[in-house]
């Protein structure tokens, strides 16, 4: 069975496959085929039979109870988000609807306008929606249309002006799949799964994983052309009214290096009035 048709089994072995008997006090001897705990292993531990949990791993079984999930997540040693996702696979959230293109709101893009750092609207899978021109000014990948994800696997530019752009695609993808929850049959992100794992064995070997962790507030560090590199702080906020949104903001700590790059290529991308309008009143 597929991940989109037994999403449960198929996070279950690739989380048991990355836990060893030595982390769990079990004897590490003997040939082993496939890494990991075997599925007889993980059931001993949880406290069921072997055979409910082969029917679990190979979906047979798809309503298990919450004390049979928190054993197994127990044995599997999964944090708090990654347990979260584990109980998502089978309560389920409702089924998504025909999938559309989000809209964001008129007052959320009056706002990225009036803002004076770089500003951008994702959508759950990292699409860029809505972007202010210093976010543009700051990454050709901030652009309206853009998918981040995809251009830090697919495109050599956006690699060279994110020197952690590795590690910034583990988070990244792991955010992905803590978005998509028990939904990994939308079709949104079945397109973007299916062109990224044709495309990045990175990408292949990161999904497999089914790591889980939201993205939180974070430094970031890139490397522009115009003014050199910059460390800024990413912040993500919740849309009011657009679910699934984020209006996302990148800004220096005050009085640095950084804070004074970022004035620079603000003013060089003022338009023509509105740089000399600064001039005259910066004289």
């Amino acid at each position: 069975m597929s991940e989109t048709t037994n999403p449960l089994g198929t996070y279950l072995r690739a989380r048991r496959e990355q836990v060893t008997p030595q982390q769990v006090g079990l004897p590490g001897g003997g040939v082993r085929r496939t890494p990991g705990l075997r599925r007889e292993e993980v059931a001993m531990l949880a406290g069921i039979s072997a055979d409910y949990y082969l029917r679990l791993e190979r979906g047979r079984d798809r309503h298990p109870s919450v004390q049979v999930l928190e054993a197994i997540a127990r044995v599997l040693q999964l944090d708090d988000a990654h347990r979260a996702h584990l109980l998502s696979l089978v309560t389920g959230s409702p089924r998504r609807r025909a999938p559309r293109v989000p809209q964001v709101p008129q007052d959320v893009q009056v706002l990225l306008d009036s803002l004076v750092q770089p500003a951008f609207v994702e959508g759950p899978y990292f699409d860029v929606l809505a972007a202010n021109r210093l976010a543009r000014a700051l990454s050709p990948g901030l652009t309206p249309g853009r998918n981040q994800l995809r251009d830090l696997l697919l495109d050599s530019a956006e690699q060279a002006s994110f020197p952690d752009w590795r590690s910034m695609t583990e988070c990244y993808v792991a955010s992905l799949r803590q978005a998509a929850g028990g939904a990994v049959d939308d079709p949104a992100l079945v397109r973007l799964t299916q062109e990224l794992t044709a495309t990045s064995a990175h990408f292949r070997d990161q999904w497999a994983r089914h790591e889980v962790r939201g993205q939180r507030t974070t430094d970031l560090r890139l490397v522009h052309p115009d003014v050199g590199e910059l460390t800024l702080r990413r912040a993500r906020l919740g849309v009011d009214g657009a679910e699934g949104l984020r209006l996302v903001v990148y800004y220096p700590e005050p009085g640095t290096r950084d804070a004074d790059a970022l004035a620079l290529l603000a003013s060089a991308s003022l338009p023509a009035a509105d740089a000399s309008h600064t001039r005259r009143t910066t004289a």
